[in-house]
């Protein structure tokens, strides 16, 4: 039976397997507030990883558009806030490390070792 606990308005804020602490409340596991409570939890965490996929990859557009820019000459490094320097020297240190271990370990459709210089793709 799974236990949960309640805010000041009686509504279900947390739920635990076993009474972790004081103060909870057991329920049926086939409690229909239990049920929503549930429902409601998994489709904003859900909501909440799509937005994160999505800010990760607006990211990735926008370290590219930097590094454009920057290879055209219209915009300097050294014209960025220094915050935004380090940043932008601490991805490009990731981005080389991934690439360097797509190179130890296959592209993205599964070919390994030769054919596979530079690690394009993965990232």
């Amino acid at each position: 039976m799974p236990f949960v606990k309640r805010n000041e308005s009686g509504a279900i804020v947390a739920v635990f397997r076993q009474p972790v602490q004081e103060g909870l409340e057991e329920l049926d596991a086939r409690d229909p507030e239990l049920s929503t409570y549930l429902y409601d939890t998994v489709l904003d965490l859900a909501a909440r990883k799509e937005w994160i996929e999505s800010d990760l990859g607006l990211v990735r557009v926008l370290e590219d558009l930097v590094q454009v820019l920057i290879e055209k000459g219209v915009l300097m490094f050294t014209d960025l806030p220094e915050a935004a320097q380090e940043k932008l020297r601490g991805r490009s240190g990731f981005r080389k490390q991934f690439a360097y271990v797509e190179t130890l370990f296959g592209s993205e459709d599964g070919e390994y070792g030769e054919g596979n210089e530079g690690g394009g793709g993965f990232l």
